[in-house]
């Protein structure tokens, strides 16, 4: 399953290529690891995968998105809002209204300096002051796949408000497509 997921961002770069050119950038880099485009504030993306009776979802967002700020966590007040959006993030069933397919979640795995991923934070943050992301990894095992409909990412937008829009790339049973889900229109069907 992991391939699957891994393959998706190629599979789907002609369709963020499009994307890429109707949207702005406010910023003059890009990570040299994140294949789906730039670090923009505001916008997060999510990989998702369901193959037979597992889904897959990979979510990639500015620290900014989820916590409100992108430094370190010195003062009690900055660690209380990484400790609580950490806390969200563990919830997968619920940030993804994952209600239909009877889905278990089996593997949960968050990623961020934020977080004190000493080896995430010498890879991608070696000096001071580059941007922050939170990277997310879910593994569910659905015993009733076939009754997975769509993904609403309604509770999402809601627990993350400054977390605009998601662009999100899905392979499932109807082949992959590529959509832009707002809090307007968080819903993606499979």
């Amino acid at each position: 399953m992991r391939h699957l997921l891994l393959a998706l961002p190629f599979a789907l770069l002609p369709l963020v290529a499009a994307q890429g050119h109707e949207h702005g950038h406010d910023h003059d880099h890009e990570h040299s690891h994140d294949s789906l485009g730039a670090h923009e504030h505001g916008v997060a993306s999510l990989n998702a995968a369901l193959d037979g009776n597992l889904l897959e979802l990979q979510l990639e967002s500015p620290a900014m998105n989820l916590v409100g700020f992108e430094h370190a966590a010195k003062s009690d007040a900055d660690k209380a809002k990484v400790a609580a959006a950490k806390r969200e993030l563990e919830q997968p069933i619920t940030l993804f209204a994952l209600n239909s397919g009877d889905c278990k979640s089996t593997e949960v795995e968050l990623e961020s300096p934020l977080f004190g991923d000493a080896d995430h934070d010498h890879d991608h943050h070696a000096h001071e002051g580059e941007h922050s992301d939170i990277h997310a990894h879910y593994r569910f095992e659905c015993a009733k796949a076939n009754e997975l409909k769509q993904l609403d990412l309604a509770e999402l937008f809601k627990r993350f408000p400054a977390t605009e829009k998601i662009q999100v790339q899905l392979i499932g049973p109807n082949g992959q497509q590529g959509v832009e889900l707002t809090p307007a229109q968080p819903r993606l069907s499979f």
